[in-house]
């Protein structure tokens, strides 16, 4: 999951080293998503990220718990469109 400090920053550092190419934004969003069904675990992004906001979904600090439910919607939506 990308949390909260990647808000405003979309630094794509994430995305240049995804081996899976599962970490994606769009002009709306402030910040990027990753794509649970593509994403392979790897941490590669985690080691990374200048603003230290990605965590695995079990990992999320609580104050960032919603970003869960974001990222779903972020995935739901672009499934939505593409039917």
């Amino acid at each position: 999951m990308i949390t909260q400090p990647c808000e405003g920053v979309k630094d794509g550092a994430c995305v240049d080293v995804c081996p899976a190419d599962c970490i994606e934004t769009d002009e709306a969003a402030e910040q990027y998503f990753i794509d649970p069904e593509r994403c392979i675990d790897c941490d590669v992004c985690v080691t990374v990220c200048p603003v230290d906001a990605i965590y695995r979904e079990s990992e999320v600090p609580e104050e960032w718990l919603p970003y869960i439910g974001r990222n779903a919607g972020f995935f739901a939506v672009e499934e939505a469109e593409a039917s």
